[in-house]
């Protein structure tokens, strides 16, 4: 395994990073849950909004971790991203399976 996985492929914010996303997608399922037991009939803007959230959150947390002076900044944004995109498939995963029953 340790061949596969290189230290120099993982930046050294790696946990700020994944401590980001776990608290953004709490905050942001909390927030979306509350706002569908007010309205189901809104849930598709109330989840798409929720993804729009998580993608300016996580461009300002970018913007702040550059502005901070991150050294090897390709690789911290080349880490952020994949893990940014595995937590988008992981959405839309879980969207669609939720959907699929609705459906008729």
């Amino acid at each position: 395994m340790q061949e596969y996985i290189k230290p120099d492929w993982v930046h050294e914010t790696m946990w700020k990073i994944l401590s980001f996303f776990v608290l953004l997608t709490w905050l942001t399922g909390m927030f979306s849950h509350y706002l569908l037991e007010l309205s189901k009939d809104n849930s598709v803007n109330i989840l798409l909004g929720a993804i729009a959230i998580r993608f300016l959150a996580s461009i300002c947390f970018i913007a702040i971790i550059l502005l901070l002076g991150t050294e090897n900044l390709i690789l911290f944004v080349v880490n952020f991203f994949a893990v940014y995109f595995f937590y988008l498939l992981f959405d839309i995963f879980a969207l669609i399976t939720n959907l699929r029953p609705n459906s008729k």
